[in-house]
């Protein structure tokens, strides 16, 4: 019976692995991630002008001429800064936006999106997931960013919480020919990991673009991550889900739905209930436009 119960929660923690990007189990040789993070944020240090406060690492001979680990018995191996650590954040935002606001259409966005490389996760990501559904739609859904199955197939939520979101959609008579979906992030970042504050915030000037290319009546925010970048709220997703929120693009005022993303509903199936009340909201605001 326990050989059994160890064999399922095996299977099911290796299924929640490949759900969450895991690609790789094992290096062939041993790394200490610590000690690179030590180094890179020297370096970038060194690099910005900023004192180096942090702790030398020790060095002192391997006992019996065994393998010294990296940052505990030798110097850790150097680590290559990417270039973008040379740069400002603030001048890296400035050339988002300005390139952002070139655009002239969607195609335009796009192709620009696609050579843009100010963003590191565009060199690990697979391809870029742009966006999916019908650009004249009044209807807008902003999720955080791409998942494993997005970057193969380029399309947003295609995976199992894109089927989630296309069956809440279906429960109030809509599909995508009735909504254009996008992402904040357009890459995957490596893993599913949730994407960095600088990340986010060099893919902002060209969501925001999308968004005002497009003009939607109406936009959904999936998840607390969208509504925090997109509308500047600071209160978690469960607090915000279900509010009525003002996106402003300069030139007009639409209104945001905050509600919960189709991946957490689909990890927490109990809060679903919440889900379905704020899916009627919308379908009680598409009604008025």
């Amino acid at each position: 019976m326990i050989g059994d119960l160890a064999r399922e929660q095996a299977a099911e923690l290796l299924a929640w692995y490949a759900e969450m990007g895991v690609d790789i189990a094992l290096n062939d040789e041993p790394q200490d991630r610590f000690a690179e993070s030590a180094t890179v944020e020297v370096a970038a240090r060194q690099v910005s002008g900023a004192p180096d406060t942090a702790p030398p690492l020790a060095a002192s001979p391997s006992p019996r001429g065994e393998r010294a680990l990296p940052g505990i018995h030798e110097p850790a191996p150097s680590v290559v800064i990417p270039a973008t650590v040379t740069r400002s954040q603030d001048e890296a935002l400035t050339d988002a936006r300005a390139l952002a606001r070139t655009a002239k259409s969607l195609e335009d966005l796009r192709a620009l999106l696609e050579s843009y490389d100010g963003v590191a996760l565009r060199k690990t990501a697979t391809r870029l997931v742009f966006a999916d559904g019908n650009p004249q739609a009044k209807l807008m859904f902003v999720g955080e960013a791409p998942g494993r199955d997005e970057d193969r197939e380029g399309v947003p939520f295609v995976g199992r919480a894109g089927q989630l979101l296309d069956r809440m959609l279906a429960a109030i008579g809509l599909d995508r020919t009735g909504a254009y979906i996008a992402n904040v992030v357009p890459w995957r970042p490596p893993g599913n990991r949730t994407p960095t504050p600088p990340e986010v915030a060099l893919c902002l000037p060209f969501i925001q673009r999308q968004i005002e290319l497009v003009d939607p009546d109406v936009i959904v925010l999936l998840g607390g991550s969208a509504a925090s970048a997109l509308t500047g709220a600071k209160d978690g997703i469960l607090r915000l889900r279900g509010r009525w929120l003002d996106y402003d693009t300069g030139t007009r005022t639409i209104k945001a739905l905050a509600t919960l993303h189709p991946a957490y509903l689909l990890r927490t199936p109990s809060q679903k209930k919440l889900a379905w009340r704020d899916f009627r909201a919308l379908k009680a605001e598409l009604s008025k436009h």
